[in-house]
């Protein structure tokens, strides 16, 4: 059983960065995407990003185009996501996720197959 383990949330000030990782336990060319989920408090989990294996694939939230980036380094069975420009409405629970079973980018919850637990961000106006 693959497990996932997230790191770098924290406390940030809007305007500001965090880059969260995700360690994997098994090699990544089990996963062909893998990607980043959030969830605030009361509401459902919503798609941040997906990358699949080679990089080529890239799909991104409506919400945080162009200040988030995913990236993944297979050598190190790791995915990142650099959050840039943080709003209030970022905070929530940064959940990262992969897929075995898809070879394209994908924002729906079914298509993975692992997650991890969960690291939190906190963005304070």
């Amino acid at each position: 059983q693959a497990q996932l383990v997230e790191s770098g949330g924290g406390l940030v000030q809007a305007g500001g960065s965090l880059r969260l990782s995700c360690v994997s336990s098994e090699h990544f060319f089990v996963f062909n995407t893998m990607g980043w989920f959030r969830q605030a408090p009361g509401k459902e989990r919503d798609f941040v990003a997906a990358i699949t294996y080679n990089s080529g694939g890239v799909e991104y939230g409506d919400s945080v185009k162009g200040r988030f980036t995913i990236s993944r380094d297979n050598a190190k069975n790791t995915v990142y996501l650099e959050m840039n420009s943080l709003k209030p409405d970022d905070t929530a629970v940064y959940y990262c996720a992969a897929a075995s079973r898809v070879y394209y980018t994908t924002r729906l919850i079914t298509d993975y197959d692992y997650w991890g637990q969960g690291t939190p961000v906190t963005v304070s106006s």
